[in-house]
C-alpha cells in the first residue's frame, strides 16, 4: 500500500513537471497600473492578475536606458512603495510571472516623485495602506484577519474582534475604489461561510483567537479557551454592517446576507449572563466554564455586547437568546465606581469612567458602527450622550500630551494619543493612558478619534508622517506597507538605542479603527449602515434612546469653507462607485445632478436644504431608477443660489 502511494505521488510530480515544462504562455500584463505620489513615498498599484498559476510580480526601475529588477512581489501583493523624500524622480514598470517562469510584457512607464499633499490626500494614503492589512494580509483560507503582522507570513492566528473591524473596512475599500463591489462581496461570503461551517463556537460565541485556516480555537490564556463575548460582539457589529451595505439582489450578496443572519441568530447572549447575576460575563468554555468570571461592567469597551443582546431580546427569532435592555443600567452601568462620574479634566467635562476616562479605545471599539451623534439615553437616572463624552475624552487625552506632566520626549499639540498598543521592549502590550504613561504613543489613538477631534487628529496624522515615517536615508521607521506601525516611544532609552523605539509591526485590533473611523469622519459610511439595521433600531427604542442636540461630525470639520467649491470626483475613472465632494460657505438649497453625454439628466443625487460645510456624496453609476448605466462620459452639476459649476467624469466597466 505504501509503495502504491509513493508511486502516485511520483507520477503527480512528474505530471506537474511536464506540464510546467510545456507551459510557455505568459500571464497577462498587469492592468490599471498607476502611481500615487505622496510627500515622502509613492505607491505603485495595479489590479491583481487572475491566472490560476500566477506566482507574483516583478518590479523594475529605470537606470539609464535599461530597467533593473528591484523586487519580486508575491501574488498576494498588487502594490509596491518607493521612498521619494529625497526629491528624486524615478521611473518604474511592472510585470507578472507564473509558476513556470513565464513573464508578461512590462507595463507602461510610471513616474514617481514627491508631491505636496492636502488633507484628503493624507486620508486617502492612510486608508489605502491600512486596507492592505485586511485585504492582502488576510488568511488565504478563511479570509479572516490575522491578529498581528509576522514577517514570515506563517502565523495562522486570526482575531475575531479584529476580523469584525476588518470586515467593516471592506465597504470602505469598495467606496474608495481600492477593490470592486464584486470582490468585496466575494470576500465577505468566504468569511461568512467559514464562520458558519468551520469555526469553533461556544453557544454561538466565537473565541478571542482562532486558527484562520482550520477554524479551531487558539487559547488566549490558560482559561480563555472558549467563547469571548466581547470580541464576538465586535465581529457581529461588523457582519451586521456589511449585511446592510451589500443590499443588491445578486446571488452572492443574497447569500452573504443569509449566512450573516444565520450567524447572528445563533449567538446565545443570554448564556453569558449567569443565573442570579444581572450582568453579562466575558468568557465561557466547556473546560473552564465561567471560572474567569470577568463581569462586563463599567465604562470600557463592552457597550456593544449589551446593545446586541438587547437587540436579540426584542426580536421574534431566538428572542430567548437575548437579555432585557434593563441590564444595561443594572449590569454595564452598575459599577458605580467606574461608570458615571461628573468631573472636569483640563477644562473638558467628562461623565464616564474615572480620571481622563481611560485609554482611547473605549471611545472607538463599540462606536465603529454605533453612531453616537444626536441621541442620548438614561442609565441609572443619568442622561448620557456618548458623542459629547467621547469627544471630550479625546480632547482631554490630547491635552495631556500638550501639558506633558511627565516630561515625555516629543509630546506636543501634534504628537499625542494614548491607548492600548504594543509597548517598549520588556513591557509587551499595555493599556496606555494618562494614568499609565511610559512615553508610548499609538497612532490609532489620535487617528481613530477623527470624528470627535478632526483638527487635532489630522494634525497628528501629518506630524506622524512628516516627522517619523522614514529616516533620512529613506528607511522605514513609523510607516510601512500597512500604514503607521502600531506604536512608538521617543523617551525610550536602552543599550544601543538612541532614545527612540518604533514598533516593527501592526495589530488588527488597532488598524481596524483607523480606517473605519476615518471613513465615519469623511462620509459616515459605517455609522449609516449599522444604524440602518432593523434589529438595531428596535434595540435603540427598547433601551430608550431619544433625540438630542449635540455636535455632529459636519459641525466638527476643520473650518467652514469661505467659498463654494466643487471637487473633482474620486476615483476617476471609476467602477462602479465614485465620490463627489463640494464645499458651501452658507446654508441653503443645494442641487447635484448627473447628466449623460447627450445632456440628459440621469440622476439627481442631492436636491434639498444643507448646512454650510464640506459635503460628500457617493454615486454608484446608477440612474434614478436604480439601473446600472453603461460605460462613458458623464457630467455632474452643482447648483447653489447663483452658483453653477459642471465637471466631467468617466465610468469604465
Amino acid at each position: 500500500m505504501r509503495m502504491n502511494k509513493l508511486k502516485i505521488v511520483f507520477l503527480l510530480l512528474v505530471t506537474f513537471t511536464i506540464n510546467c515544462a510545456q507551459d510557455t504562455t505568459p500571464p497577462s500584463i498587469p492592468q490599471n497600473v498607476k502611481s500615487i505620489n505622496y510627500e515622502l513615498h509613492s505607491d505603485i498599484v495595479w489590479n491583481s492578475n487572475s491566472e490560476s498559476d500566477l506566482s507574483g510580480y516583478k518590479i523594475y526601475k529605470k537606470a539609464g536606458d535599461t530597467y533593473t529588477l528591484q523586487k519580486l512581489q508575491p501574488k498576494e501583493k498588487n502594490y509596491f512603495s518607493v521612498y521619494v523624500g529625497n526629491g528624486s524622480n524615478y521611473i518604474y514598470k511592472v510585470s507578472a510571472i507564473d509558476q513556470s517562469g513565464n513573464e508578461s510584457q512590462l507595463s507602461g512607464e510610471l513616474s514617481l516623485s514627491s508631491k505636496q499633499m492636502g488633507d484628503n490626500d493624507f486620508l486617502d494614503m492612510v486608508q489605502r495602506a491600512v486596507f492592505r492589512y485586511f485585504w492582502n494580509y488576510a488568511d488565504p483560507v478563511s479570509g479572516l484577519m490575522r491578529e498581528r503582522y509576522h514577517p514570515n507570513n506563517g502565523d495562522r492566528t486570526a482575531t475575531i474582534g479584529g476580523s469584525g473591524f476588518g470586515i467593516m473596512a471592506i465597504p470602505v475599500g469598495v467606496e474608495r475604489g481600492f477593490i470592486s463591489r464584486e470582490e468585496g462581496a466575494e470576500r465577505i461570503l468566504k468569511i461568512a461561510d467559514f464562520l458558519l461551517n468551520k469555526a469553533d463556537r461556544f453557544h454561538g460565541v466565537y473565541p478571542h483567537w482562532i486558527n484562520g485556516s482550520t477554524g479551531k480555537v487558539i487559547p488566549f490564556s490558560t482559561k480563555d479557551d472558549g467563547g469571548d463575548l466581547v470580541e464576538s460582539s465586535f465581529l457581529i457589529q461588523g457582519l451586521l454592517t456589511v449585511r446592510a451595505y451589500f443590499d443588491n439582489g445578486t446571488e452572492e450578496e443574497v447569500s452573504l446576507r443569509d449566512k450573516i443572519t444565520q450567524i447572528w441568530d445563533e449567538v446565545e447572549w443570554s448564556w453569558y449572563k449567569q443565573v442570579g447575576q444581572n450582568w453579562l460575563t466575558w468568557h465561557w468554555s466547556p473546560q473552564n466554564q465561567f471560572s474567569m468570571n470577568m463581569a462586563l461592567k463599567g465604562w470600557n469597551e463592552t457597550f456593544m455586547p449589551y446593545l446586541l443582546a438587547a437587540a436579540r431580546y426584542k426580536m421574534s427569532v431566538n428572542s430567548n437568546f437575548g437579555i432585557h435592555p434593563y441590564y444595561i443600567s443594572s449590569g454595564w452601568g452598575g459599577n458605580t465606581n467606574n461608570f458615571y462620574k461628573e468631573r472636569t479634566v483640563n477644562g473638558f467635562p467628562l461623565i464616564l469612567g474615572s480620571g481622563y476616562g481611560g485609554p482611547l479605545f473605549f471611545t472607538h471599539y463599540s462606536f465603529l458602527g454605533f453612531d453616537p451623534r444626536n441621541i442620548k439615553h438614561q442609565v441609572n437616572s443619568n442622561w448620557i450622550n456618548y458623542f459629547t463624552h467621547n469627544k471630550n475624552q479625546s480632547l482631554a487625552n490630547h491635552s495631556f500630551s500638550v501639558i506633558n506632566p511627565n516630561n515625555r520626549v516629543g509630546y506636543s499639540n501634534e504628537i499625542w494619543g494614548l491607548t492600548a498598543s504594543y509597548s517598549i521592549p520588556g513591557q509587551g502590550y499595555l493599556a496606555h493612558e494618562p494614568g499609565n504613561d511610559n512615553g508610548t504613543i499609538a497612532p490609532t489613538a489620535a487617528l481613530s478619534s477623527m470624528p470627535y477631534t478632526p483638527t487635532e487628529s489630522i494634525a497628528a496624522l501629518k506630524a506622524f508622517y512628516r516627522n517619523y515615517a522614514f529616516d533620512t536615508n529613506g528607511n522605514e521607521k513609523l510607516w510601512g506597507e500597512y500604514g503607521f506601525k502600531d506604536a512608538f516611544n521617543l523617551t525610550y532609552k536602552s543599550v544601543n538605542v538612541s532614545g527612540q523605539w518604533f514598533s516593527d509591526g501592526w495589530l488588527a485590533i488597532d488598524q481596524g479603527p483607523i480606517i473605519v473611523m476615518i471613513e465615519n469622519y469623511r462620509s459616515q459610511l459605517l455609522w449609516n449602515n449599522f444604524m440602518s439595521v432593523p434589529e438595531i433600531k428596535m434595540a435603540l427604542d427598547a433601551i430608550g434612546f431619544v433625540p438630542d442636540s449635540t455636535t455632529s461630525v459636519n459641525e466638527n470639520n476643520l473650518e467652514l469653507p469661505t467659498t463654494i467649491k466643487l471637487e473633482q470626483n474620486y476615483p476617476n475613472p471609476f467602477n462602479p462607485t465614485t465620490t463627489i465632494s463640494y464645499a458651501i460657505p452658507f446654508e441653503g438649497n443645494v442641487k447635484l445632478e448627473i447628466y449623460n453625454s447627450l445632456g440628459e439628466i440621469v440622476n439627481i443625487l442631492q436636491d434639498s436644504y444643507q448646512d454650510a460645510g464640506n459635503h460628500s456624496i457617493a454615486w454608484t453609476g446608477k440612474d434614478s431608477n436604480g439601473n446600472s448605466l453603461s460605460s462613458g462620459i458623464y457630467f455632474y452639476r452643482l447648483i447653489s443660489n447663483d452658483f453653477v459649476q459642471v465637471k466631467k467624469m468617466t465610468l469604465i466597466k
